[in-house]
């Protein structure tokens, strides 16, 4: 059974017939599946079916390819990495359903032209960046704002190969969302250092991240 009905695939089709270039879609679950495994698998198949050539998708099994998922730090799942002209560090760890599937779409013309659509000046900021930073977005699929939040993340991420920003479904992953006291979402979680909440503006999202460094 289809992951999208059959509107969704028109609409779908259309959205990705204008990618620039081919994205690779790396897609981490396990012989024993997780709960949204499945979901993740069948819904990035789709997308590859609908981008006529413009999206491969690869799929790994979390223990089987430990070496790979070690290498893209992949430590749970499903685990969805979106790979251009580089190996960027935007990851969707869940489902991307509800709201935080417009996010994906948006995501996969972004790394299909290799930039993103910040502004100027916090393009120069974020490319400035010279120590590690991984940016965890908590999320949930009913929550309007989060995508605004997941993709100012994976946009500086885009920019900047030291950026590892991921979108973390936050009912899918409770263990997680304990440890960081996830209350409301979007929360924003920088080097396990500072935390916020909220679909900040790029210019002060960017403040709390350099915050964090």
């Amino acid at each position: 059974m289809p992951f999208l009905n059959e509107n969704d695939r028109r609409a779908v089709r259309s959205r990705l017939s204008g990618l620039a270039s081919q994205v690779v879609l790396r897609v981490f679950t396990q012989e024993f599946e997780c709960q949204y495994c499945r979901d993740l698998r069948e819904l990035s198949s789709e997308l590859e079916e609908l981008a006529d050539g413009k999206i491969k998708m690869e799929l790994y099994d979390f223990e089987k390819d430990k070496q790979l998922a070690d290498k893209w730090r992949v430590d749970k799942i499903p685990a969805l990495l979106l790979h251009g002209e580089r190996e960027y560090g935007i990851r969707y760890f869940g489902l991307p359903a509800g709201y935080e599937f417009a996010a994906l779409l948006e995501d996969l013309h972004d790394v299909s032209r290799g930039r993103s659509r910040l502004s100027p000046s916090t393009v120069e900021k974020v490319r400035k960046i010279n120590s590690p930073v991984h940016i965890q977005v908590f999320v949930t699929p009913t929550c309007p704002y989060c995508p605004r939040a997941v993709r100012t993340a994976h946009q500086m991420a885009l920019e900047n190969n030291l950026i590892t920003a991921d979108m973390v479904e936050a009912i899918e992953f409770p263990h997680l969302a304990n440890k960081y006291d996830v209350m409301a979402v979007p929360k924003i979680v920088v080097n396990d250092k500072v935390m916020f909440e909220g679909a900040l503006p790029e210019a002060h999202f960017l403040e709390h991240v350099l915050m964090g460094i």
